[in-house]
């Protein structure tokens, strides 16, 4: 509500109460409409290429309000996205293992270290009779033996590696691999989020107050484009003198006069001031305390507020 507006009704109150206005119907109490904005911006400052919506004009909720240049939130987008591809990749490998074509390597390896174990065991036992017959020398002897036993060990070695390799990584890469997936999935979001900004959407139904800028303008970072007024945000406003506002409740009933409309409306207190509004020195006597006013808000519903404009004055008759 305008700065001077508010105060000008409070005063044009009080002024009336001090010099005894008696032509004033003393049941009714003076105010005016009030309209509570939503200033709809985005967070992030780009050009205006798209404004689909103009001033006065009724929007449902989730419609589309404005349009910014998006290109620099869209390409971060689509890097969001490739590297969450990246990563699941790389989790899959490492819960997988190595590749089919390595494993087959490793259990080629596998059968030739074997074939030469089953070589070299027959060479060690043909080498250990000869030796008890005393044919061959102890130094061939211990050379067929020696080999025995390496190809013995390239086996073992080789099976635990084919294993190793069927069974993946180590839990350790695994549960890294699973971090740095949840980290690039919250950058998307994130990212996701940041474009969805960049075309915001009517929190909730409403009439389009005003319209700050046009296609092609830059809008600075979080500064409004499209004011909206829901019909839920209108509401009246009226002031109460002292010696009334002990008689008020939440939830209480009146009547509202407009100008121009044909017979008053419905409204419903929803807010009693706790304290005086701009009430100027000279009545904080004693024998002018009842020329105090209070604010008191109160409700109407949404078909009324359509019809109704932030700053028309009205008369409100309270039901006590």
């Amino acid at each position: 509500m305008n700065w001077f507006l508010e105060r000008g009704l409070v005063a044009a109150a009080v002024l009336c109460g001090l010099a005894g206005c008696g032509k004033v119907d003393p049941s009714l109490m003076q105010g005016y409409i009030e309209g509570e904005f939503v200033y709809v911006a985005a967070p992030f400052g780009a050009q205006l290429v798209e404004l689909p919506v103009e001033r006065g004009q009724q929007v449902l909720q989730g419609a589309p309000l404005f349009s910014l240049d998006a290109s620099v939130q869209r390409a971060a987008r689509d890097e969001a996205a490739a590297r969450v591809e990246q990563a699941k990749a790389q989790l899959e490998d490492a819960r997988t293992g190595q590749r089919p074509s390595e494993i087959e390597a490793l259990d080629a390896e596998l059968g030739q270290a074997r074939a030469a174990l089953a070589l070299s065991e027959i060479e060690w036992e043909r080498q250990r009779k000869l030796a008890e017959s005393n044919v061959s020398s102890r130094e061939e002897f211990d050379i067929a033996l020696a080999q025995r036993d390496g190809d013995r060990q390239r086996v073992v070695e080789l099976e635990a590696n084919l294993k190793t390799a069927r069974l993946g990584s180590r839990t350790g890469q695994v549960e890294a691999a699973e971090k740095n997936l949840r980290a690039q999935e919250a950058a998307l979001a994130t990212a996701e989020w940041n474009l969805t900004q960049m075309s915001p959407r009517a929190p909730e139904a409403g009439l389009v107050h005003d319209t700050l800028y046009h296609a092609g303008d830059w809008v600075t970072a979080g500064n409004p484009v499209v004011v909206l007024l829901p019909p839920g945000n209108v509401k009246v406003r009226a002031f109460v003198p002292q010696g009334f506002v002990g008689r008020l409740k939440l939830g209480g009933t009146a009547e509202v006069f407009v100008d121009g409309m044909g017979k008053p409306f419905p409204a419903t207190v929803s807010f009693i001031s706790p304290r005086a509004e701009f009430t100027p020195p000279v009545i904080f006597s004693s024998q002018m305390r009842e020329k105090f006013v209070f604010l008191v808000e109160l409700s109407v519903d949404a078909a009324t507020a359509r019809e109704l404009h932030p700053g028309q004055p009205v008369d409100v008759r309270f039901d006590f």
